[in-house]
């Protein structure tokens, strides 16, 4: 992972979630939850990059299970202070560097795709295939691009990835790789490990999910 980028999140963690207090996205907010809980009712779950677990205690009223994983410290401690009881084990953990001896029935990686360079894609994908079982059940989401709620794009790289300019509450400014994939490129990058896969489109966020071949 991008050291600029697990800078950026340590310095933001305290801030973290005042994002999903943005007027505009309740609705989104409130549907994507219902979403999630449906899709992993009842399952054993890894999730990527975690952050403070605003998801994952939403995700955690019907799960079986959650190994909530992130690489950086900073956001881990919050989240365990949620307490969210014996379901949920929160731990210190690169998504490229994943225990890959335990495989989970089901995925979540909320805001990560996004994150991750193009050039990186194929590389992303065979290494969170690793961690599933046959027929397991992967769910990704992540932000639209919607012209006056998201922080407009600031350049774009050769490869074609693109950069917001985040200001921090502690005034500090930072460059964020933040990509926003069309359908086709996450069905295209997907259907190499997996089948039936489903693209949900809310006003400000997009959900897909498919299993694991």
């Amino acid at each position: 992972m991008n050291q600029d980028l697990i800078l950026y999140y340590k310095e933001r963690a305290k801030e973290y979630e005042k994002i999903y207090a943005k007027p505009e996205r309740q609705s989104d907010l409130i549907s994507s939850i219902d979403i999630l809980r449906n899709l992993f009712c009842e399952k054993d779950i890894l999730e990527i990059a975690c952050g403070t677990g605003f998801w994952t205690e939403k995700i955690a009223r019907t799960a079986k299970s959650i190994h909530a994983t992130d690489v950086n410290e900073a956001v881990i401690e919050i989240a365990r202070q949620k307490n969210l009881g014996n379901k949920v084990r929160f731990e210190v953990a690169d998504l490229y560097n994943l225990d890959t001896k335990q495989r989970y029935e089901g995925l979540f990686g909320g805001f990560i795709w996004s994150h991750i360079l193009l050039q990186d894609l194929n590389s992303f994908v065979e290494i969170i295939n690793q961690t599933m079982v046959k027929n397991g059940f992967m769910v990704f989401m992540d932000n639209k691009f919607v012209e006056g709620s998201s922080i407009p794009i600031a350049s774009t790289d050769q490869f074609g990835n693109t950069y917001q300019l985040r200001k921090l509450e502690n005034g500090t400014s930072h460059s964020v790789l933040k990509n926003f994939p069309t359908q086709d490129l996450i069905f295209e990058k997907l259907s190499v490990i997996a089948f039936d896969i489903n693209f949900i489109n809310l006003e400000y966020y997009w959900i897909v999910s498919c299993k694991i071949k």
